[in-house]
């Protein structure tokens, strides 16, 4: 059955769309923290969908906030009025932090850094943005051309000049060896040289903590040492929220918060997790920079009435249950218990992360060289255990990547981190 579909979907789909596992499966349902395949194996899903399904699988508070609004009416455009849209809308202003915020809803992540960039190079009126090394932040050709990852970047041309800076990833790079305070000076310093060698940027884009990337992050506080030096310039500060979002990483509602002394930025967006599986992405600005645009505009998906009653639905339960709480206190037993694991395996590098975004970065022991190969083989031995987790990283996705939905207990971070240490033993 599944060899069946793998080959209609190789006969149909692009060879770049890629599949996890030598023998892919096919995922028919979900519940809570577990998946099951088409063969009717149980797994503990650690990756929820590359961090969309935020939540729980089959929330019933969810299910029933869609099933209601789809007897109702799905779809209309942003062409009328439509309340859900502006009730989540409302919601998301306020708790951007972005003062005089406006919101306006696409369907994907790729699509709301799309729209920050239009918005950004408009208001500004340049089209050179920076962003950081090592980045993805999607797969649109605008996108694309400010992702910071070459296992990401299909193609060098792009509408936009691009130029990346130093400080996304904390343990590589020239700066490493420097303590924490130095590496922030020194990449403040760098970015201040490199300003002053081309024309006024639009924007610096930027993810709190890098997704794709193998969940790097600097150290708390370089964003605002960068905003304090673009803001002297007019330069934006968009913060790419799409995976840090929502309070996945436990001790902030966004991740922009870790770097927060100067304020919030002047954009952020945000997708995946706030949809809990429904296609939702978002940009939130300020007025001015929001309505710089002097021609029409429409989104005919974003918005729409059914995923934005799954959103009021996630965001609700979301705040009332105190997910956050439980990333930060349940995402802190999950890292110690892994690193305490890690460091009886020499090919795991760092175990780095916070809440439950947790990236563990393999390499060839007694070397800081990539092993991507032992990265597939720890996913393979997992997902035999009955564990789900993902891959990333800038060093050919030498990085596994272990996200759960936010709703994870300590029974099932206990299970996951006994499957995942046998998993990384079975590579030794």
């Amino acid at each position: 059955m599944t060899d069946d579909l793998l080959g209609r979907h190789r006969s149909v789909l692009p060879d770049w769309l890629a599949l996890y596992y030598g023998k892919p499966l096919e995922i028919t349902h979900g519940e809570g923290r577990h998946v099951w395949d088409s063969e009717g194996n149980r797994y503990l899903d650690f990756f929820g969908g590359i961090l969309t399904t935020m939540t729980a699988h089959a929330l019933p508070e969810i299910t029933k906030a869609v099933s209601e609004q789809a007897g109702r009416i799905v779809h209309s455009s942003t062409l009328y009025l439509n309340r859900p849209m502006v009730e989540l809308a409302e919601r998301i202003a306020k708790l951007s932090g972005i003062p005089d915020a406006r919101v306006f809803f696409t369907t994907s992540g790729t699509e709301a850094n799309d729209t920050a960039l239009l918005l950004a190079t408009t208001y500004r009126r340049s089209n050179t943005v920076l962003a950081m090394r090592n980045s993805y932040h999607g797969r649109s050709f605008s996108s694309v051309g400010i992702t910071g990852n070459r296992g990401w970047s299909p193609t060098s041309l792009s509408p936009l000049q691009t130029l990346y800076v130093h400080g996304g990833v904390r343990t590589r790079g020239p700066f490493a060896a420097l303590d924490d305070y130095d590496f922030v000076a020194a990449c403040v310093d760098d970015l201040r040289d490199l300003l002053g060698h081309t024309r006024p940027p639009a924007a610096l884009i930027a993810e709190p903590i890098q997704g794709v990337g193998g969940f790097t992050s600097p150290p708390d506080g370089l964003y605002a040492a960068f905003r304090e030096v673009l803001h002297e310039r007019g330069v934006l500060w968009i913060a790419d929220e799409v995976q840090t979002g929502w309070g996945r990483t436990g001790e902030h509602f966004w991740g922009w918060q870790a770097h927060g002394r100067s304020g919030p930025p002047d954009m952020l967006t945000f997708a995946k997790g706030i949809g809990n599986g429904m296609s939702i992405g978002g940009v939130v600005a300020r007025a001015e920079i929001m309505n710089c645009l002097d021609s029409n505009s429409i989104s005919t998906f974003g918005g729409t009435q059914i995923t934005m009653a799954a959103g009021l639905a996630n965001l609700t339960y979301l705040l009332e249950h105190d997910l956050q709480g439980n990333a930060r206190r349940v995402g802190g037993l999950l890292i110690e218990r892994l690193r305490a694991a890690a460091a009886q395996v020499p090919a795991v590098r760092e175990v780095r992360g916070r809440g439950l975004m947790i990236g563990i970065e393999l390499t060839r022991p007694g070397t800081d060289e990539a092993d991507p190969e032992a990265a597939s083989a720890v996913l393979e031995a997992a997902r035999e255990g009955g564990l789900l987790i993902g891959k990333g990283g800038g060093h050919d996705t030498s990085a596994l990547r272990v996200a759960p939905p936010l709703s994870l207990n300590v029974a099932e971070a206990e299970e996951g981190a006994d499957i995942l240490e046998q998993a990384l033993r079975s590579i030794q």
